[in-house]
């Protein structure tokens, strides 16, 4: 995924699901909502941050091995996805995709999820 996890942030866990066509690359942590924020835009997301659908199914359950509710499950959440390839980001040349939630839990805190492949 090449993201820098801030230095501030707390809970920080990750894993790799292997896959023989692609493997999904998960991280996630707690930090600030203004950290937090910078994080999802320095992926360059063709458009910004927005609340996440609560009727749509959870396409995946990828976070519960995390010990985490999966993201788009949580009520609140926004999100954002990008293709790096397709907007130039050199930096993240080896995934075609991430997408990005962020949930905040109380005044101050978000937590950060992040899923690659």
């Amino acid at each position: 995924m090449k993201v820098a996890v801030p230095e501030s942030a707390t809970e920080v866990k990750g894993a790799v699901q292997i896959n023989p066509q692609e493997d999904i690359y998960l991280l996630s942590f707690l930090t600030d909502e203004k950290t937090a924020v910078g994080v999802a835009e320095d992926l360059r997301p063709e458009k910004p941050l927005r609340t996440r659908n609560q009727d749509l199914p959870s396409p995946t359950e990828l976070f519960g091995h995390l010990g985490l509710a999966e993201p788009q499950n949580e009520k609140g959440v926004r999100w954002a996805g990008v293709c790096p390839p397709c907007v130039g980001d050199s930096r993240r040349s080896e995934v075609q995709w991430i997408e990005v939630h962020l949930l905040e839990l109380d005044a101050g805190t978000t937590r950060v999820y992040m899923q690659a492949y």
